[in-house]
């Protein structure tokens, strides 16, 4: 796990992890974390290319981080939205 990820909740180092894992661009996985009122958003930035590995078929794998993001958080007492988007290609070094 990278030091970046420890620094932030649990829930966004799961779900760091978890789609690095999923990812065949794993250096394009952009993990941030911006906490709310009572909820954090985690926003979780995938390349075009795998979009589709991430959110998987009828957004099932896309529910399962969702899942396990708000599980990690809630052994934290806290709540987490998590969203999914395409990076953009010319911030990323697109092709």
């Amino acid at each position: 796990m990278s030091a970046d990820a420890a620094a932030g909740t649990g829930a966004r180092a799961v779900v760091e992890v978890l789609a690095k894992a999923l990812a065949d661009s794993p250096d394009q996985v952009r993990v941030s974390e911006t906490p709310h009122q009572k909820v954090t958003l985690i926003e979780l930035s995938v390349s075009p290319r795998d979009i589709a590995k991430v959110l998987g078929r009828s957004g099932r794998t896309a529910a399962a981080l969702r899942t396990l993001a708000a599980t990690a958080a809630e052994r934290e007492g806290k709540q987490v939205t998590l969203e999914i988007r395409e990076t953009d290609r010319h911030k990323a070094g697109g092709q």
